[in-house]
């Protein structure tokens, strides 16, 4: 099979990860970062230190700061926040090639637009064709070479084989699907639910409420996923419940890290350490659309309370835990 060429914009964590993922049997993989001291470091170094130490580029990844480098690719992988994919995409349209397809790696949904990323791309870039790749998936590990399975969406079935075919190694497997609402909607709402469970491991409440947790917050997802017609085999599949158990249940995930430090009692500012936390700035948006088609999604809601300074962990946890009696659903 004839790999085709791969170009990656956003030179973090998952960006360095999926850029060596794609390095794997092509003789070159050109790695886009905005910061030309980031570029440097990352050429110079061949790793990402901060984010990634002692882990390193493939030989066959070209970091640079010029976007032009997407000219030659055939497919894009777009890894950078979901907060600056508009912006991004627009900087990256004069150069994309004619018939490329731009494969969206950000987890989250547009504020004040309620736009997923497939949208934004769409709306941004109309003559692209546009995937989501999503699932249960930490940067260090997949630098490691560790197994690991994600989901890769498109709406025709014929480019999201093809696209699996071009991006899967015998250790990163790509599983198909055409419910390109159902992968986003995983993908975001997860992150929020992390924060929750991070508040609850630096509470200190226990396995037990954390399982709980997770399983209720699995609940929302789901019912979310339904009213905006995800099916239900997507939500109970890697990019759904994978990425769900995955995300809140280790530090390695910036959400429930976040999380963690506001049970721990930290301000906001002193919890992120600086990192992206993509589920603090979904919250809102995603209790907005929630609202909007009358669903029920009460951890989420004392998440977004939580980081909007309107509610404290003590309040909100007492709150869940004094919600009426009800029947399972």
């Amino acid at each position: 099979m004839t790999r085709e060429t791969v170009a990656v914009l956003g030179a973090g964590a998952w960006g360095v990860a999926l850029a060596n993922v794609a390095a794997q049997g092509r003789a070159q993989v050109a790695l886009w970062a905005r910061d030309p001291l980031h570029v440097e470091a990352l050429s110079r170094d061949r790793e990402n230190r901060r984010h990634l130490p002692g882990l390193l580029l493939d030989p066959a990844v070209r970091p640079t700061g010029d976007i032009s480098c997407l000219r030659d690719a055939a497919i894009v992988l777009a890894v950078t926040p979901a907060q600056s994919m508009r912006e991004v995409v627009r900087s990256a349209r004069p150069h994309l090639a004619a018939g490329a397809t731009f494969v969206v790696c950000a987890k989250g949904i547009e504020r004040g637009d309620h736009k997923f990323m497939s949208e934004v791309v769409a709306g941004e870039a109309p003559e692209v064709q546009v995937a989501v790749l999503s699932g249960p998936s930490f940067a260090a590990d997949v630098c490691r070479g560790l197994p690991t399975a994600v989901t890769l969406a498109a709406s025709d079935d014929r480019l999201a084989q093809h696209l699996c075919e071009q991006l899967s190694t015998p250790r990163f497997r790509l599983y198909r699907t055409t419910d390109v609402r159902g992968v986003e909607i995983g993908g975001a709402a997860k992150n929020v639910l992390a924060i929750a469970a991070g508040m609850a491991s630096g509470r200190q409440l226990g396995a037990s409420a954390l399982a709980a947790l997770i399983a209720r917050g699995f609940a929302e997802l789901t019912r979310l996923g339904r009213a905006m017609g995800a099916r239900q085999e997507t939500l109970m599949g890697l990019s759904g419940l994978g990425d769900l158990v995955l995300t809140c249940g280790s530090a390695q995930s910036r959400n429930f890290s976040l999380g963690q430090g506001l049970g721990t009692g930290k301000t906001l500012a002193e919890a992120t350490q600086g990192k992206l936390a993509e589920g603090a700035f979904t919250a809102r948006v995603l209790i907005e659309m929630a609202q909007e088609l009358g669903v029920d999604m009460p951890i989420a809601q004392s998440v977004d309370a939580i980081i909007a300074g309107h509610l404290s962990v003590d309040d909100a946890i007492e709150a869940l835990l004094m919600r009426p009696l009800r029947a399972e659903s």
